[in-house]
This record gives C-alpha cells, structure tokens and sequence, in this order.
C-alpha cells in the first residue's frame, strides 16, 4: 500500500471572468461528470499529460464552483515534489483542461456553458485567480474507498 496525501480546493468559480475573459455558467460540468465519472477525470501537474501525480476520487459542482477533493499519490518521485511544493506554500493553484462543447460569446471572451472536463491539474499559475488548493492532508496510508464513496458513485450514476 503506497502513501497518500489529501489534496481539496476548487478547480473552477462560476460566474468568475477568468484571465481569458471566459466565465464558466454554473451546471457547465454536470453532464460531463455524470457520463465520465470522476475516475477518468486525471490528476496531473501544470496540465502535463506524462505528468500524473494522483488521482481525484471526489468532483462535484456546487454553488460556488467545480469542488476537488483527490488524492497525491507519494509512490511517485514527481507527486512527493509537488506534495513537497504545496505543503511548503510554494504553489497553490488549481487548473481545468477541458474541452468546451457550449459556449457563448461575451464582450470580453466566452461564457461556457457546457465542457467536457478531462483533467484538474496543480499549478503555479492558474487561468482563474481563485481556483486554489484549500487543504492539503499529512501523508498516510492510501485510501481505501468507503461504502459512501461507492454510493455517492452509484446516486451520480442512477440520476442520468
């Protein structure tokens, strides 16, 4: 079993021009998130493909925005640097890579009104300024997934 550490934050604000001009519409994620599930949704570092540090075991819109809650996965040389980097509040961005599947023009940029979300990656800099790490765990053991976690997958499933 390989050490772990939890990692939380919002990925993305609603409502909230980004430094694109781009706002995200609340509900932007909802049918992406419920076609793909969160185990497909990659974990990575500065949105590098050969990059991924861990994985995300929680995505969830709310009113606020595109919440995260995973796990750094500190088996990995490149995963223990980041873990070492955010703990030591050198970065604490977070960052979506997606593809826009709806969009509307705006004065400045686009609202974006559906995407399909492939990745939520730390960064050190991210495109909408309050997409930030809130917390981040000690290193434990990896997270064996409760019967919460296995309903909370089922109920995401059954409401398509």
């Amino acid at each position: 079993m390989s050490e772990t550490a939890v990692i939380e934050g919002y990925a993305a604000l609603f409502n909230v021009e980004d430094m694109n001009g781009d706002v995200i519409a609340p509900g932007a994620f909802r049918k992406a998130l419920a076609a793909r599930g969160v185990s497909d949704v990659r974990m990575l570092y500065q949105h590098a493909p050969e990059a991924p540090v861990g994985r995300w075991r929680r995505i969830e819109e709310d009113s606020r925005g595109l919440w995260a809650e995973g796990d750094i996965i500190l088996a990995s040389s490149s995963a223990r640097d980041v873990y070492e980097l955010i703990a030591g509040r050198a970065i604490d961005g977070l960052s979506i890579g997606f593809r826009t599947v709806k969009a509307a023009d705006q004065r400045r940029g686009r609202r974006i009104i559906e995407a399909d979300l492939w990745e939520v990656s730390i960064v050190t800099f991210p495109m909408a300024p309050g997409a930030r790490i809130a917390r981040i765990g000690e290193p434990g053991p990896d997270r064996i997934p409760t019967l919460a976690d296995a309903l909370r997958g089922a109920a995401i499933n059954l409401s398509q």
